[in-house]
């Protein structure tokens, strides 16, 4: 719970903690604009590109649920000025790295530093401030989370057009600063020492969950999935971590993750809920930069201007959410945020090489209103019946199965495009047949079959033709698996227990 000190100065250490998960949002966003020009600098396949963004989150997702044991051990005060150091040194690291293996491994170092900086975040500002306030500061604090990807884009954009993409990570130093002393200053010593004994064995399935399950999504299209070997070994250590992980959990003490997490329904259905909404939307939005730079021919600044509008379609829902969950409750709000979110997915899945900036500007707009109608509401049922006990190990299980959901999401989108793009391609080869004399009437000269260097650009058009009808058909498919989300609204209304929101304020 939060000392005397810590209500009284609660404004400055929620402006202290958003500094910290602004740094935290920023650098995704930051580092999805500059992906292709970090792939041509470093020399990375179409595929492995994607490892810097799914190192950091895989990296976070492991460090997830360890830091809460370390917040509760050492105090959160240290976790946070550690977290906070190491990321920016992390970040400088990335920044001077000249090679693939390099920059993701600085990344997984980054994605560990700041593994503790949104869960523990959540969990002070709940701590500080009354219940009921508690939608509203969920509102306050998610607009750190969504500022990240308003300015991120833009700022991405202009630091690697004008400068380099390294300053996308350079960037991160001054904001850390201020984020340290603002924790250093304003924050209560937290001597710790309250936690539980350390399930080691709970935590290593854990870890081995986790890993086998994204290096199988990582190397799955690269190794033809199960026709090797190593897809199997890795899909093993998936199954195997998870079923050890479960049974330790049920059966043991003292379990890594306290079991009264789990009987919280509203706890749970928000978790499943959040993995599901990191795995279908926030990795669509990781992926689109790459989609406007490679296939589009646009450059660093004007997909970061493109992208832009994502990050403002969410703070106007933002700005509306307090209002709408007052008004309609949390599980109607959560439903037009899927129905918004469906609707942008629609647009995106008639996208075409011959459009302009105009519908990927209003589609980004529009799942972004979608996404921050789903944010803020998830966060504040998800503690709404809660014990203020569990609620730093509760904001560290769903920041950690919400990150797993975005890197599977990644992961499986990209396989999605890889798959879907050389069946698209086999398809549209099949019909480039020189001895039709229509078909050669209509080819530009430079496309000559008979020319080595014709055939080369006509093969990069049949591949860049096939890639968007991939982005198409994925995104298509989206669709129907955000209507396989709404059924867990029903699951949303748990009673009142003492001490909790009113359910008139939340549903």
């Amino acid at each position: 719970m939060a000392s005397e000190r810590d209500i009284q100065n609660r404004r400055p250490i929620t402006a202290a903690l958003m500094l910290a998960t602004l740094m935290n949002t920023l650098d995704s966003t930051i580092a999805n604009v500059a992906l292709p020009h970090i792939q041509g600098s470093v020399s990375a396949a179409q595929d492995q590109i994607t490892w810097v963004l799914t190192s950091y989150i895989i990296a976070a997702a492991i460090m997830t649920p360890l830091s809460g044991w370390l917040a509760q051990k050492i105090g959160r005060k240290r976790m946070f000025l550690f977290s906070i150091f190491g990321f920016v040194i992390a970040s400088m690291l990335c920044g001077i790295a000249t090679s693939l293996p390099e920059i993701v491994f600085f990344r997984l170092l980054q994605g560990i530093a700041g593994a503790s900086m949104m869960p523990l975040s959540q969990s002070v500002m709940l701590d500080i401030f009354p219940p009921k306030q508690v939608p509203q500061v969920m509102a306050i604090w998610s607009s750190a989370v969504i500022l990240g990807p308003i300015l991120g884009p833009a700022l991405g954009g202009y630091l690697t057009e004008n400068l380099s993409w390294r300053w996308v990570f350079y960037i991160n130093v001054p904001i850390g600063i201020l984020a340290f002393l603002g924790v250093n200053f304003f924050m209560e010593n937290d001597e710790g020492g309250r936690e539980r004994p350390f399930d080691f064995l709970g935590f290593g399935a854990l870890i081995t969950f986790i890993c086998g399950f994204q290096l199988m999504l990582d190397r799955g299209p690269g190794q033809d999935w199960f026709h090797a070997p190593e897809i199997w070994i890795e899909a093993t250590m998936a199954v195997i971590g998870l079923w050890v992980f479960l049974v330790q959990t049920l059966t043991t003490e003292h379990p890594f993750f306290h079991r009264d997490l789990a009987r919280d329904r509203n706890f749970v259905m928000t978790t499943v809920f959040g993995f599901c909404t990191g795995a279908l939307l926030y990795a669509s939005s990781a992926l689109l930069p790459t989609l406007m730079q490679n296939l589009l021919g646009y450059s660093v600044l004007e997909s970061g201007y493109a992208s832009m509008p994502r990050g403002l379609g969410s703070l106007i829902a933002f700005l509306g959410v307090p209002f709408l969950l007052a008004r309609f409750g949390a599980r109607r709000v959560l439903f037009a945020g899927l129905c918004i979110s469906m609707l942008a997915l629609w647009e995106m899945s008639g996208f075409d090489l011959m459009m302009t900036s105009g519908p990927i500007m209003l589609s980004g707009f529009v799942q972004g209103l979608g996404t921050g109608l789903l944010f803020a509401p998830l966060s504040t049922l998800a503690y709404v019946t809660l014990s203020p006990v569990h609620r730093t190990e509760g904001t560290v299980v769903s920041t950690m199965v919400r990150s797993l959901g975005s890197s599977a999401g990644i992961s499986i989108i990209q396989a999605g495009i890889i798959t879907k793009g050389a069946q698209a391609h086999s398809a549209l080869a099949a019909h480039v047949q020189p001895s039709d004399p229509v078909f050669m009437g209509l080819l530009p000269s430079f496309m000559n079959p008979g020319d080595p260097l014709g055939v080369q650009i006509l093969n990069g058009e049949v591949t860049r033709q096939a890639t968007m009808i991939a982005y198409d058909a994925v995104f298509g498919l989206m669709i129907f698996m955000v209507i396989g989300m709404m059924p867990l609204l029903l699951f949303l209304r748990p009673p009142v227990k003492p001490g909790a929101v009113p359910l008139e304020a939340v549903d």
